[in-house]
């Protein structure tokens, strides 16, 4: 009889092992996934000065890719937000900009085929006013301006591979400058381009995992 128990006791502890080792084998891990952010705001348009100079707000939009939404100005010296947009500027949590482990660098390639980060990558920081993460100027980091028509257009095959404050990673598309997310016709009045630019719409891949993969 004692062996008997001893016996059934033994097949409960190996069936429970098997099981657990099947629900271990057998976890699927979630897929990450691109998301679409419009119209998010960037020093803000105010008004002309006598000369018909614009006069923005002067304050970066901090945006936290980890919990994709705007963060308050107030959080601006924390690490809850990853990057911050004022104009065609757009800075990490990094360096000179902030006190998290931010960073980035500009991919040149398709942004559905950057499946994972190169290993030969170099993330940059941020060091302000010299240099940024993600490189300033016209036809050097992610836009094109067109001085005649006075309009910004995201540079095609460009990819913005990020480090957020807490040392994970996505990787960002600018799609459009404008408001509403469509690129404003060169024929259209420099009221309208002036009110509707500064607005940002782009796609993100977070990676919550912190593996260098998408």
């Amino acid at each position: 009889m004692k062996k008997t128990i001893q016996s059934i006791v033994l097949m409960v502890i190996i069936s429970s092992s098997i099981v657990a080792c099947t629900k271990s084998d057998t976890a699927t891990v979630m897929p990450v996934t691109a998301v679409t952010v419009k119209d998010i705001p960037a020093d803000t348009v105010v008004g002309l000065s006598a000369q018909g100079i614009p006069i923005t707000n002067g304050k970066y939009t901090f945006y936290s890719l980890e919990r994709n939404t705007i963060v308050p100005n107030t959080d601006s010296a924390s690490t809850e937000w990853d990057i911050a947009f004022m104009s065609t500027r757009i800075i990490t949590n990094g360096g000179t900009s902030g006190t998290g482990l931010g960073g980035a660098f500009v991919y040149t390639g398709l942004f559905d085929g950057l499946t994972s980060i190169p290993t030969d990558s170099v993330f940059k920081t941020d060091n302000a006013p010299t240099s940024y993460a993600i490189t300033t100027g016209s036809g050097n980091g992610w836009y094109n301006y067109d001085g005649l028509t006075n309009l910004i257009t995201p540079l095609a095959g460009r990819v913005l591979v990020i480090k957020t404050a807490s040392g994970k990673y996505a990787k960002m598309e600018i799609l459009c400058y404008y408001k509403g997310g469509v690129t404003l016709a060169a024929t259209a009045s420099d009221a309208d381009k002036l009110n509707k630019q500064r607005y940002y719409t782009f796609r993100f891949t977070y990676q919550p995992n912190g593996t260098k993969t998408f």
